[in-house]
This record gives C-alpha cells, sequence and structure tokens, in this order.
C-alpha cells in the first residue's frame, strides 16, 4: 500500500461562524451546477456544539470493548470491517452523482486535493509524494482496503494450522521463506493465536489511518454540502464518534493524525460520547485485558 503522508500543519482553531443555513434538503439548496470548490477557510460549523447532534444515544465502548471469550485479533478485524462499512455508507453520499451535472458531489473540480482545512494529504506515486484529488484518493483508500480485508493471509478465514507464511514476516524478522526461525519465532503479537501474522497490528492501524483522513475530507470538504442539507450530518456524527472510540480505544490512530478534527473529538469526550474508559489506557487499561 502506498500510504498518503499528511503535510505539516498546526493544530485546527474553532472558527467563529454565524448560523449555518437551514436546508431541508439538498436539491433546494444547491445550484444546479453543483456545489462549489472547496474552500479550506470556510467556517467549520461542526466544531460547534449545536450543530453536533447524534441520531442514537447510548454507550459506544458496548460496540467497542472486546467480549472475554473473543480472541483480541478475531475482534480488531472485526471492528476493521463494521469501521468500513459505516464509512462506505457516509463515502457513498459524497459520490452519488449529481442528476445535472452527471458529476458526483465530490470531483476532481470542487475537491481538487485531499484536504482537511488547510491540510492535505498525498499519496505516493511512482516513489514521491503526490496531490491528487479528493476522489482519486479516497478510491484508492477504498480499493487499498478492500483488498486488505479480502486477503487470506491478513484476514484468514481457514481453521489455523501453524504460523502463517508472509513476506512482510520474513521483511520484520530479517528471515528467508526457507528459513527454519522463519516460521517458529518466538515473539508473541495481537492475533497470533487465531492465524494474523505478525504486522496485523500494523497493518490495522494503516487502515484506520487512512479512514480517518477520509473522514476528516468529509467534514471539512462535506459537511454543508450535502450532509448538512440532507439532514445525514447526525449519522455522520455517529459513525465519527464510533470510530474515534475504536481508534482510541485500540490505539489505531495517534493523536497527532486525529489534529484535524480535535475541537470535534475534544466536543465529543466533553459530552462523553467518547466514553473515558476510551481514554484512560483503552483495552489494555482494562481489568483482565490481554
Amino acid at each position: 500500500m502506498n500510504n498518503g503522508s499528511p503535510a505539516q500543519s498546526p493544530a485546527p482553531q474553532v472558527p467563529q461562524a454565524g448560523p449555518v443555513p437551514n436546508s431541508p434538503s439538498i436539491a433546494s439548496n444547491m445550484p444546479l451546477d453543483g456545489p462549489a470548490a472547496y474552500d479550506p477557510d470556510a467556517p467549520k460549523y461542526f466544531f460547534q456544539e449545536k450543530y453536533a447532534p447524534l441520531n442514537v444515544k447510548g454507550n459506544f465502548l458496548t460496540l467497542c470493548a472486546c467480549p472475554k471469550n473473543v480472541e483480541l485479533g478475531e475482534w480488531l478485524a472485526h471492528q476493521i470491517v463494521e469501521q468500513y462499512r459505516l464509512l462506505h455508507g457516509m463515502l457513498q453520499v459524497i459520490q452519488e452523482v449529481n442528476g445535472v451535472t452527471g458529476v458526483p458531489i465530490c470531483n476532481e473540480t470542487t475537491c481538487p486535493t485531499m484536504s482537511a482545512g488547510r491540510l492535505t494529504y498525498t499519496w505516493l506515486v511512482d516513489g514521491r509524494a503526490a496531490k491528487i484529488s479528493a476522489p482519486k484518493f479516497i478510491n484508492r483508500v477504498e480499493k487499498w482496503i478492500i483488498s486488505k480485508i479480502h486477503d487470506p493471509v491478513m484476514f484468514p478465514t481457514d481453521k489455523v494450522n501453524g504460523l502463517p507464511d508472509t513476506f512482510a514476516l520474513h521483511e520484520i524478522s530479517g528471515t528467508s521463506p526457507s528459513s527454519p526461525s522463519a516460521t517458529t519465532p518466538s515473539e508473541e503479537w495481537i492475533g497470533k493465536s487465531s492465524g494474523f501474522p505478525q504486522t496485523f497490528y500494523k497493518d490495522c492501524q494503516g487502515i484506520m489511518k487512512q479512514m480517518f483522513r477520509c473522514y476528516a475530507h468529509l467534514y471539512h470538504a462535506h459537511w454543508l454540502h450535502p450532509f448538512w442539507h440532507i439532514n445525514k450530518h447526525d449519522i455522520l456524527n455517529m459513525c465519527f464518534v464510533h470510530f474515534v472510540t475504536v481508534a482510541k480505544y485500540y490505539k489505531l490512530v495517534s493523536d497527532k493524525e486525529m489534529e484535524p478534527m480535535q475541537p470535534l473529538i475534544d466536543l465529543f469526550i466533553k459530552q462523553q460520547r467518547i466514553p473515558p474508559e476510551a481514554l484512560s489506557g483503552g483495552h489494555w487499561g482494562q481489568p483482565n485485558s490481554s
């Protein structure tokens, strides 16, 4: 996977913005030629508490915490698949083609780069970091995640018989596939007993990082058009709170990576939408965790 690399950017500040337009539907409020090009300096309404509702109530920890009788690798694999399912549903909103213009909401013109505020994510193209349009970036992320989920080595579905033999494992251990020590390492890692490769947890972190970048773009570039206008901003918030809870509980996305959305994350922490357990050690801070 050619992971994108974010440019250096200071932590975002909560802007002072007036009331958001009251719009019951996208059809009656968006111009016929589609939304305007992304403006990184546009007001960030989604950082304000009055625009941050959720469409469900409850503790997301119940959906996040690993059951005692489930191996952690198996549970993380389940969480990755579930988080991608939720994200994909939100991405479909901006990928819907406008019946008038024939182009999706997020397109080469409106989103020439994969941006979140003044932060632009890059993608490795021929070994070099390159700025590509948001729809291309998102498409590549989705294809990569799907390839990982359907990779029987990273996400094994068959009964485990010995240790999975992967090139990534050999790269880490400095051995060759024919080396005896390549198939009998002494280290322990998340998912080993269920047949997951030694790189599994790191791969999960990579997947979640790219999913976070998609969420950051959804908020910064598309919260108003279309999520607010079609009254789906509360569903977006629900998916994002669930995502951040999992990310923090299992330490899958760094605090530095989350900076573009930190004001909203802080708001959800204040409201205890993101449960305190996700912040105080997460999975490894709970009694009887492994």
